[in-house]
């Protein structure tokens, strides 16, 4: 008998603009048996963990976004993979791909770091990265 891994992949998605390849990306995560958690724009000032579902986490990150009701705005497209073991994290890669859905350009592994951080924090951390890898690609 094959022992399955008993940790929960989970795919943290935000997208700020409804396109039709969401569809697609859902069934493929749904196919492989990982937890989709859709990040809403009011929740972007939330810890990565807590997204998770850890409920003991400390709301460090948090200011003001409460009493103000306004909240940071990101117009990017994001997935943050928890819990993808290498060969599942490829495996995940190609199917979007053979499922043709768009490759989306801002993506995160969950680490014992970021994991601290707010979700604002984390897309303003790839953001920047993926602004400096493309200008090394040119």
């Amino acid at each position: 008998m094959i022992k399955r891994n008993t940790v929960r992949e989970v795919v943290l998605y935000y997208n700020p603009n409804p396109s039709p390849h969401i569809a697609k990306l859902k069934s493929v995560l749904v196919r492989m048996g990982v937890r989709i958690k859709n990040v809403a724009p009011d929740q972007v000032t939330e810890l990565v963990g807590v997204l998770l579902g850890g409920n003991g986490m400390e709301q460090k990150e948090k200011r003001g976004a409460e009493s103000s009701g306004e909240f940071p705005v990101i117009p990017d497209e994001m997935l943050v993979l928890h819990n993808f073991a290498g060969r599942r994290l490829d495996e995940l890669l190609l199917n979007l791909r053979k499922a043709g859905v768009p490759k989306i350009a801002l993506k995160a592994m969950v680490t014992e770091h970021n994991i601290h951080w707010s979700f604002y924090r984390l897309y303003k951390e790839i953001r920047e990265e993926h602004e400096t890898m493309s200008r090394g690609e040119k």
